[in-house]
């Protein structure tokens, strides 16, 4: 979970949001972690790179916990 965590907050950093210290799998990215549209996408790029794994493959994915469910 400590790289998933390194990853988000490399988005988040790059879009100059705050940074946070932990998440939990039932963490919501839009209303717990404030990502837009434009932060999904390059966390997607960013988890298929490190995972191999297109995470909105088969369909939306809205928290930490299933992000982790399609990385393990």
């Amino acid at each position: 979970m400590k790289k998933l965590l390194d990853i988000i907050n490399t988005v988040l950093a790059n879009r100059q949001k705050q940074t946070i210290e932990s998440i939990a799998p039932e963490s919501s990215l839009r209303n717990d972690l404030g990502f837009d549209s434009l932060d999904l996408a390059e966390l997607t790029v960013r988890i298929e790179v490190e995972y191999d794994v297109d995470i909105f493959e088969d369909g939306v994915v809205t928290t930490v916990g299933e992000i982790l469910e399609k990385i393990n």
